[in-house]
């Protein structure tokens, strides 16, 4: 097979998103365009996702530059399951998107906003090159300002205006970080920089480098203590926009910590790896005291997204098998089921105008649907077996006693009460007791928000109870992960 296919999830989105600015007031082909451009990209990625599995690794020279010296894609069994997650979380956003993006809207290039975030997210996955991450990050977060600002409310604009000076901030201390880690060793070639960094072995500069990229990615994942940008920013877009971030952009920082600390920085992991583990341990407990604190339902998701970042980052910590195989999982699952999480409160305020706990309550008895679909997916994120969030803690869980970090391992176990405290609330004080809904729509005016919803439930119970379907792939992930020899000899062709 021709490896020119591993460009098409990163072309096919963004010549997408350019073509949607010339119908901007056309609608109805931006709707189409869209829809029939997500589920090829879909397909596309079904096919690698296949071919990797059946051939291995797969990496494209861009230019015919051959590695380290041109640019590099690489598409691996971790970063190509992720880009088709990413895919079918947009493609359900795109279905929720078409029934409350109204053309006032829809008509200042919202759907090419989607498109070129969706571009950046699949580009940064599939980088094998730390300065093309550079670059893939910022058509992801140029996308993001766009997004995070469209519809022009105030709360919107006063988010918009500390959410990129945030990243402005690490942008720049992402460039710094490039710059210095090429003055060191010559390379920005992922492949080539694990060889050269081991080479150097365990110097005070690489040490001090790595740090500075877990600052980086740090602030874009949302860990501990830099995650202070996150609520507030995430609660300001409509519910399909929060979706994508709380989904996708993340998740897109967690991605690159794993990358560069189980290829590159493997030189000290003692202080490395540890100080990631106490990092995610704590995010952990702060994303739960935040959940179990608020009563307005978006916040208690928005929360439970540092909880699932500290969750991931605890198991690629470990650096065992067992570990870095629940972090897979724990990663794919905690994608779907915050994406299905945000367009389920979506529907919850579409139907109330609010998502304060203390303004409605008794939802289930107009709408059962979206109560039980509610309650299922509370259940699969706090990791009640045998739902999607259970094998990957449990393994997590697992690689922290391989470890003997008994106490930290403990703290991520216990976690799941609170984050199944912090959900059941909603179900308890906003679909169970006393009827009390401030506007009540139809169920016929809702019904269509359920298809987009519905479907993602469905792929979360699959994944939860098709567990040996899928086992094989993630198990390849991990190999990857653990081995990066694996990594290095398909790039690098030795």
């Amino acid at each position: 097979m021709n490896n020119n296919i591993i460009i098409l999830p990163i072309i096919i989105p963004m010549i997408t998103a350019v073509l949607l600015i010339f119908f901007n007031k056309q609608e109805k082909v931006q709707k189409y365009l869209s829809a029939v451009s997500s589920v090829i990209n879909i397909g596309i990625s079904v096919f690698l996702v296949h071919y990797v599995h059946t051939n291995g690794i797969i990496s494209l020279e861009v230019g015919d530059w051959k590695a380290p010296f041109g640019i590099v894609l690489v598409a691996d069994m971790y970063a190509i399951l992720l880009v088709l997650t990413a895919n079918i979380i947009v493609f359900a956003c795109l279905l929720f998107s078409y029934k409350i993006v109204d053309y006032n809207r829809s008509k200042f290039f919202y759907y090419s906003g989607v498109m070129f975030l969706l571009t950046g997210v699949s580009g940064a996955f599939l980088t094998g090159d730390l300065f093309n991450l550079f670059v893939f990050y910022e058509v992801m977060l140029m996308s993001s300002y766009f997004l995070i600002v469209h519809g022009n409310s105030k709360p919107q604009l006063r988010e918009t205006i500390k959410y990129i000076l945030v990243n402005v901030i690490s942008s720049a201390l992402f460039v710094i970080s490039v710059a210095f880690l090429y003055a060191v060793t010559g390379t920005l070639n992922m492949a080539d920089l694990s060889l050269r960094v081991a080479e150097l072995g365990s110097s005070g500069i690489i040490a001090a480098i790595s740090i500075m990229y877990l600052i980086v990615f740090g602030l874009k994942g949302a860990i501990f203590p830099l995650f202070f940008w996150m609520p507030g920013s995430y609660q300001a877009p409509p519910a399909a926009v929060t979706a994508l971030f709380g989904a996708l952009l993340t998740k897109v920082g967690v991605y690159s910590i794993t990358r560069v600390f189980t290829l590159i920085f493997l030189q000290d992991i003692a202080f490395t790896h540890t100080f990631i583990a106490w990092l995610a341990v704590l995010t952990i407990i702060f994303g739960v005291i935040g959940a179990i604190s608020f009563s307005d339902i978006k916040q208690i998701v928005i929360y439970n997204i540092l909880t699932g970042v500290g969750v991931i980052l605890f198991g690629v910590s470990t650096m065992t098998e067992s570990g870095l195989e629940g972090s897979v999982y724990y990663m794919i699952h905690d994608m779907i089921i915050k994406g299905l999480l945000f367009l389920l409160v979506g529907i919850v305020f579409s139907i109330t105008g609010t998502t304060n706990l203390e303004k409605f309550s008794g939802l289930i008895k107009k709408y059962p649907t979206l109560g039980w679909m509610f309650f299922i997916a509370a259940l699969a994120l706090a990791g009640i077996p045998p739902l999607s969030g259970f094998i990957g803690k449990l393994k997590i869980v697992q690689g922290g006693f391989e470890q003997g970090e008994f106490v930290l391992a403990f703290v991520v176990l216990l976690s799941s009460l609170l984050v199944l405290y912090s959900v059941m609330k909603i179900f308890i004080n906003g679909f169970w007791g006393e009827e009390k809904i401030p506007q009540v729509r139809e169920t016929s005016q809702v019904k269509s928000l359920y298809v987009p919803a519905a479907f993602l439930l469905a792929l979360s119970l699959f994944y939860g109870l098709g567990t040996e379907f899928i086992s094989s792939y993630i198990k390849q992930a991990e190999q990857v992960l653990l081995s990066p020899d694996l990594y290095i000899e398909a790039v690098l062709k030795e």
